[in-house]
C-alpha cells in the first residue's frame, strides 16, 4: 500500500524547514567526517574516497516528526458551488495522513476570523477569497490548500448581477467586468501561492477533481 506524508518544507528558499539541523540518520546531508571503526559501510561516501583516497562517513540530519493543526474555513463564500463539502473530504484525507506522524492532530472549523495562533504546521483549507492581509494572517509554517469551483476560476462571458455573500454588496457585470475579475483573480492566486510556498506548501484544488493525485502533483503530499 502506498504511503504518503504531508510535505511541510518551504518549496522556495525561506527559513522554517522541517528537518532539524542536528546530526542523526535518515534525513538530509549534514557533513562528512573521517571514517571511524564501527561506522556503517552503507554510509561511506565513496565519491570522496575516489577523490582523496581516504574513507569518509556521510552524516545526515535527524528528521523531526511534524506537529499539525488543521483549520477548515466555513466562511459564507465556502458554502457556494459545493466548496465546503469537497473541502471537508480533502481535510479528512489529509488528517488521516497527518496522524501517521502526529496522533494528536485535530480539525478545527469556522470562519477565518476564528483562527487562532497555535503550535505546529497549520494546514488551512479555504477558498482564499476573504479580503485579509494574507502576509500577516498566514503563520510562518503553513500548508495552504485553496479550494475553488470551476465556475469561479472560469466564469462564463455574460451579463449578470453578482452579490458578495460576505458583504451583501451587489454589482452589475458585463464582459469587461468578467475580464477584469479574471485578471484580478489570477494576480491574487499568484501572490497567495508565492506567499504559501515561502512558508510551506500550496495546492489549488478544483471542486470535483480527485484530491490525492492533485495534492501529490502540486507537492503537498510526498511518498514515504
Amino acid at each position: 500500500m502506498t504511503r504518503y506524508r504531508i510535505a511541510t518544507r518551504p518549496h522556495l528558499p525561506y527559513p522554517g524547514e522541517r528537518l532539524a539541523r542536528k546530526k542523526g540518520t535518515g534525513g538530509e546531508f549534514y557533513e562528512l567526517r573521517p571514517y571511524a571503526e564501527g561506522d556503517e559501510v552503507r554510509r561511506v561516501h565513496w565519491r570522496a574516497y575516489a577523490k582523496t583516497g581516504r574513507l569518509y562517513t556521510r552524516v545526515e540530519t535527524a528528521p523531526e516528526r511534524a506537529r499539525f493543526r488543521f483549520f477548515l474555513d466555513e466562511s459564507e463564500s465556502m458554502r457556494l458551488h459545493g466548496k465546503l463539502p469537497y473541502a471537508q473530504k480533502v481535510a479528512q484525507l489529509l488528517l488521516k495522513i497527518a496522524r501517521q506522524e502526529d496522533a494528536r492532530a485535530r480539525l478545527e472549523r469556522g470562519p477565518l476570523t476564528a483562527l487562532r495562533p497555535g503550535r505546529g504546521v497549520l494546514v488551512l483549507l479555504t477558498d482564499g477569497l476573504d479580503p485579509l492581509p494574507w502576509a500577516r494572517f498566514l503563520p510562518r509554517r503553513v500548508v495552504l490548500v485553496q479550494v475553488l469551483s470551476p465556475l469561479e476560476l472560469n466564469p462564463p462571458f455574460r451579463e449578470a448581477l453578482l452579490q458578495d455573500v460576505e458583504t451583501g454588496e451587489a454589482l452589475s457585470v458585463g464582459l469587461g467586468e468578467v475580464e477584469a475579475y479574471k485578471e484580478a483573480l489570477a494576480a491574487h492566486l499568484k501572490a497567495l501561492r508565492l506567499l504559501a510556498l515561502r512558508r510551506g506548501r500550496y495546492a489549488l484544488l478544483r471542486v470535483g477533481e480527485a484530491p490525492l493525485p492533485a495534492l501529490v502533483r502540486q507537492g503537498v503530499l510526498e511518498l514515504l
